[in-house]
């Protein structure tokens, strides 16, 4: 967990919903019901705007959207392929983690979803279930991103953003699915944790430890198709609820990493 999700909301709704400056234009991706490990993604940060001489301006932040891609790339890395093993952190692990530490100090965001999916083992095969809210608001989940810069390019070309998603122990209803879960943060919390003067204190420990109940308490557990299972599929029958008389198909193009 968490190895796919949807994410369809236009810019503009995003950038409503979480307060935020929309300047993706082009950039953006679109729309997409099974995003996989690797491909860009919209999220929220909170930073220092620049002034003319490229500099940070301490007394003022801007809130906005950005485009990174899924799976952190530490900027200590030496090739970009590490960050398809690094879509997740553990929230209870992550401020020891050499990965992700200087991250969860920094450079924390949120990533906006319609829901996400996960997979219970039911005999030989597996179900997938789409997490969603029954309001159709966006969840949140608590992220971490890292720039980089592949060794020998030009020390003037742009970094690549990448992120991760924050990951905890299932709570409620969910612990039928699955034992893990994305940290969910609730709109109240949204302000600390992307802060970016706001060091990897108690307050943010806290955070890390406080998944929004209210949001899963609003989820719908959706048995969904396992057409979910090949990234090659995408379109919103993706998250269409599988009816009751259908059955199961055997698991194929299933990759294991990716949706664990």
């Amino acid at each position: 967990m968490c190895g796919r999700y949807a994410a369809t909301k236009n810019p503009a709704t995003l950038a409503a919903e979480f307060d935020a400056i929309d300047g993706l234009g082009d950039d953006a991706p679109r729309p997409d019901h099974n995003v996989a490990p690797t491909k860009s993604v919209v999220s929220v940060v909170t930073r220092h705007p620049r002034d003319a001489e490229g500099m940070p301006e301490p007394e003022v932040t801007e809130r906005g959207l950005r485009v990174m891609r899924w799976g952190l790339i530490p900027h200590w890395a030496k090739d970009k392929s590490i960050g398809a093993r690094m879509i997740n952190a553990r929230a209870d692990t992550a401020p020891g983690k050499p990965a992700f530490k200087s991250s969860l100090a920094k450079r924390r965001c949120l990533i906006p979803a319609d829901g996400w999916y996960e997979w219970k083992r039911d005999g030989k095969a597996k179900q997938p279930y789409f997490m969603t809210r029954t309001d159709g608001r966006s969840l949140a989940f608590a992220g971490l991103w890292s720039t980089w810069h592949e060794p020998g390019a030009d020390p003037d070309a742009a970094p690549l953003i990448s992120c991760a998603v924050l990951t905890t122990d299932a709570v409620a209803k969910l612990t039928d699915i699955h034992d893990r879960m994305p940290l969910l943060l609730a709109q109240d919390d949204w302000a600390r944790w992307l802060d970016p003067d706001l060091a990897a204190t108690d307050d943010i420990t806290a955070l890390l430890s406080a998944p929004d109940l209210a949001a899963v308490d609003a989820l719908e557990l959706r048995p969904v198709s396992t057409k979910v299972n090949s990234v090659r599929n995408n379109g919103p029958e993706l998250v269409e609820r599988l009816a009751e008389e259908t059955p199961l198909d055997a698991p194929s193009l299933f990759d294991e990493q990716s949706a664990s």
